[in-house]
């Protein structure tokens, strides 16, 4: 089994305005809601592609009981742990003719002690026939970084495959603790403050974490590892129109998926870059288009040569 889990999950909107701009009004043309979060997102793409997953998250206040009536209809293995706080919303504003989204996220309140024992209580059970474990997305307001570790090494210790995707003081405290980690391109420069991306890449290898799949947006996915200074490259090659929202939260369905199949470095990372950008073409998070298994024959794959900058 893989699990998902969703320290912070929410309530995504997302709405299709053409032509949005700032300090003006708008109608909207379409409006999706459903239960979101990264981890969230990871769970909906493994299970619609037959893997055996289930999400894991707190949840609470109405927005908590909409959250899980959908995610429910959506027949996505899920687990909650009740929370006083109400789960959160995000928003996200598409434009399709200028091809941008805002993302606007409310951000999460702050659990208990008490709380936060129960998730991980939980957290532990399920751990007991997880082969991998998505960390996914932010956490809640005031959450020390010793809680995240927590998780970590629970998850070490069961001997379960570990991947965190998250950003910040947590993504470096991820990577001290020996995680898998997939941060963007944004998210590892402003963590480790490198001038580069290679060089923040090679910080996070230095503080402990055991690969990084570095996402680059339009120019693919980086592949480091502590096995070997070869870094693997692959990207789709050509640039597509749609909403990116939740393209990262595909590829770490992929990563996982690939890493419960036995998959190669290369099968990985062409995995993981064609269904990001099968997710590009949808609507909303945390579906695959149909043309994945057609844009997987499109990724190109390397190895860089010794001294390549990225």
């Amino acid at each position: 089994m893989i699990l998902a889990f969703t320290p912070n999950p929410a309530i995504d909107e997302t709405y299709t305005a053409p032509g949005a701009a700032i300090d003006a009004s708008h109608r909207v043309t379409l409006r999706h809601r459903q239960a979101g979060g990264k981890g969230v997102n990871v769970a909906r793409v493994l299970h619609s592609q037959q893997y055996e997953a289930s999400a894991l998250f707190p949840l609470g206040g109405n927005t908590g009981r909409e959250f899980l009536e959908e995610l429910t209809a959506a027949q996505v293995p899920s687990t909650a742990v009740p929370v006083g706080a109400a789960t959160r919303r995000s928003m996200s504003f598409f434009d399709p003719k200028a091809n941008t989204t805002s993302v606007f996220n409310e951000a999460g309140a702050p659990l208990t002690a008490q709380e936060w024992e129960q998730v991980r209580a939980t957290y532990l059970q399920l751990l007991e026939s997880a082969q991998a474990v998505g960390i996914c997305g932010s956490w809640p307001a005031e959450t020390r970084r010793s809680v995240m570790r927590s998780f970590i090494v629970d998850a070490t210790k069961a001997g379960a495959y570990t991947l965190v995707d998250t950003s910040g003081d947590l993504l470096l405290e991820a990577a001290s603790n020996g995680a898998v980690l997939k941060p963007n391109e944004h998210e590892l420069l402003a963590a480790t403050g490198a001038p580069t991306l290679l060089e923040g890449a090679q910080e996070l290898l230095r503080r402990g974490s055991a690969e990084i799949y570095l996402s680059a947006g339009e120019r693919g996915l980086y592949h480091f590892t502590q096995e070997t200074p070869l870094i693997a490259h692959a990207h789709l090659g050509r640039k597509l129109s749609g909403n990116p929202t939740g393209a990262g939260d595909s590829a770490v369905a992929a990563i996982l998926a690939s890493h419960v199949d036995g998959a190669s470095r290369e099968e990985t990372l062409r995995r993981a870059v064609s269904w990001s950008a099968s997710t590009v073409l949808m609507p909303t998070a945390g579906v695959l288009s149909p043309a994945h298994q057609a844009l997987r024959q499109e990724v190109a794959y390397r190895i860089l040569p010794e001294g390549e900058d990225i």
